[in-house]
């Protein structure tokens, strides 16, 4: 997105959790052609590939003082709000100028159903509305003041909300708790199983419903045909990843708990295919 919008990334390099000191640091080094241009700060509230929240309220706290946009993505773990067990970890995501979320990732509805969230919406509508007189219609009482198509890219697309909609009108708030919670308790016993293994090894500690973990003295290969044969033989689909070790990126597989009907006895076959 920011190739779509024209502008300059500065990465603030860290080994797992973006805290507050190390953004502080970034800020306090760029030059000051680059500080004066500086105007957002991207955090993130659950990475797809680990599930690691930042520090999110100490990011907003440097946000404010620094006059920053403060974005979270947290396109994952964002259907972890609804999880009282996490809940804490989320700490400062409601000072957050804009928030990402995907219902498609962990909220059940499918594949391109996504949302962002705005603390001021009027500042999104001036960014996002477009003008053209085929489309002045819309803006008069047939749209009711308001109009999606003010607040996006895209000018046109279909209801993608509507499934999202429909699921939690039929099942309810409780019932999407309730299988995040699964998801999250999932991972713990993911990372217990794996502790109990002599052939793997936890790569980090399990993080919202992802699961890091390496068997020993894999190559990526092995990872590689490993995940080939169990999709062709429609046993299970783990797929590896990579995870920064040191200098250089490591070949290692990874869970990631979304169906509350996932079995203890599921995981132990998975890891045990392995040996």
């Amino acid at each position: 997105m920011a190739k779509v919008a024209d502008i300059d990334v500065v990465l603030v390099d860290t080994e797992d959790r973006l805290e507050k000191e190390a953004l502080q640091k970034a800020i306090d080094n760029l030059p000051i052609q680059q500080r004066q241009r500086l105007f957002a700060v991207v955090a993130t509230g659950g990475t797809t590939n680990a599930g690691i929240v930042d520090d999110l309220e100490g990011i907003a706290q440097v946000s404010k003082k620094e006059n920053l946009w403060f974005h979270v993505d947290a396109a994952y773990g964002g259907g972890a709000l609804v999880a009282d067990s996490v809940r804490h970890l989320f700490n400062g995501i409601e000072e957050a100028d804009s928030i990402t979320i995907d219902p498609h990732k962990w909220m059940f509805s499918p594949y391109d159903c996504g949302a962002v969230i705005y603390k001021h919406p009027e500042l999104a509508k001036q960014a996002h509305s477009q003008d053209g007189s085929y489309l002045d219609i819309f803006k008069d009482e047939g749209a009711h003041g308001f109009n999606p198509t003010d607040y996006q890219i895209q000018l046109t697309r279909r209801v993608r909300g509507l499934p999202l909609w429909f699921s939690l009108a039929t099942h309810g708030t409780d019932r999407y708790k309730e299988a995040v919670e699964r998801g999250i308790e999932l991972a713990q016993i993911a990372g217990e199983l794996i502790e109990g293994k002599p052939h793997v090894e936890l790569v980090r500690v399990p993080s919202l419903s992802c699961v890091l973990y390496r068997r020993i003295d894999w190559e990526p290969e092995d990872y590689t045909h490993w995940t080939y044969q169990n999709h062709k033989n429609g046993f299970a689909l783990v797929t590896p990843t990579k995870w920064k070790n040191g200098d250089s990126f490591e070949t290692v597989s990874r869970f990631c708990f979304i169906n509350p009907d996932t079995t203890e006895k599921d995981i132990e076959m998975i890891l045990d295919s392995m040996v």
